[in-house]
């Protein structure tokens, strides 16, 4: 490294080092050090809201005292008339820290209805574009602990089951790509004091308020049952109990396609034995979810009563060929089998 190179990286370790003087700082970063362990290189999304510019801070932080090269993604969605100034602007209020990033913008029709699932689809495409683009393979995200009961009550009101109901973990894997959110057991109040102290600044998004979103009205619910006196904490553990049981489901998943699943390499065939049906609805129902993921390599899971009525044809003898998810699903004598539509 030049001498002029190390200038600079000085000068900017200083930049946070001021910022570390301060106690919350630095018990907020110790907090986010101890369980941040990635050696590798990684991607970052940015809203510009308080919780993604904390983690902007954090995982900037990370990287220089790890000598790590990370990518900062601001996604416009292009919703609000406002959204490009508002995407400059944090792009800019980055920059003042030397986090150097990309806005990344969202073209085509927007949708009447759906909104927020749209641009939620629309983000991941553009970010998992970017990680598949640089073969980086860790996108970090900034959900907290609010977002998982916000998460936790919205599925519940959507019917879902126990895997959709803990489905907001620390670390999930999506086509190979690693989303690590490494702010889940932070509080939105300590994010909020971190984007103020150290920008001075963050995007309050209006449609945060907007009562017609799913998730604002279940934002608002949980806030009254704050109100009334119920202990969140007691809802965490709830979720916690939960995702044991969940995990306990999805050993018992692994074992089912281990076991009960042959490879056809020359077909290029999954073919699923008799036993493979033999086992508790759940674990049939996601080791086939699983498999029509894998084979069919959509980017979204088959919805759940698609695979209810893969399911329920299998078990009365009534399946002769259905195409789901990309894959071509046939029962012959007592077994399933599996390939790629095409």
């Amino acid at each position: 490294m030049s001498l002029k190179n190390l200038s600079v990286k000085n000068k900017i370790h200083k930049q946070y080092k001021v910022k570390l003087n301060n106690l919350r700082v630095n018990q907020i970063y110790k907090k986010f050090e101890s369980s941040f362990n990635l050696d590798k290189n990684f991607i970052v999304a940015v809203s510009g809201g308080a919780d993604s510019l904390a983690l902007a801070f954090l995982t900037k932080l990370f990287a220089l005292k790890n000598d790590l090269n990370p990518k900062y993604y601001i996604i416009d969605h292009k919703l609000r008339k406002e959204s490009t100034l508002e995407a400059l602007k944090v792009k800019k209020t980055l920059n003042s820290l030397n986090i150097s990033s990309k806005i990344l913008t969202i073209k085509g029709k927007k949708p009447q209805n759906r909104i927020q699932s749209f641009a939620r689809e629309k983000r991941y495409d553009l970010l998992f574009s970017e990680c598949k683009k640089f073969k980086i393979n860790n996108l970090i995200l900034g959900h907290h602990m609010d977002d998982i009961l916000e998460n936790f009550f919205l599925r519940m009101a959507r019917g879902s089951g126990l895997k959709g109901l803990v489905s907001l973990g620390k670390r999930t894997q999506i086509q190979n790509i690693n989303l690590i959110r490494p702010l889940i057991k932070f509080h939105k109040k300590d994010l909020l004091f971190l984007s103020k102290f150290v920008f001075n600044f963050y995007v309050d998004d209006p449609s945060n308020y907007d009562p017609k979103f799913n998730r604002i009205k279940i934002r608002n619910f949980i806030e009254q049952l704050k109100l009334s006196g119920f202990d969140m904490k007691k809802f965490h553990l709830s979720i916690e109990n939960l995702k044991r049981s969940d995990q306990t489901i999805r050993f018992y998943v692994e074992k089912n396609k281990k076991i009960n699943l042959m490879i056809n390499q020359r077909k290029k065939e999954l073919i699923l034995k008799e036993d493979f049906f033999d086992n508790s609805y759940e674990v049939v129902f996601r080791s086939l979810s699983d498999l029509i993921h894998l084979i069919g390599k959509k980017q979204n899971p088959v919805r759940g009563k698609k695979i209810d009525n893969i399911i329920n044809k299998i078990e009365n003898k009534r399946l002769f060929k259905e195409t789901l998810g990309g894959c071509v699903i046939k029962m012959f004598n007592r077994t399933v089998i599996l390939t790629k539509e095409h």
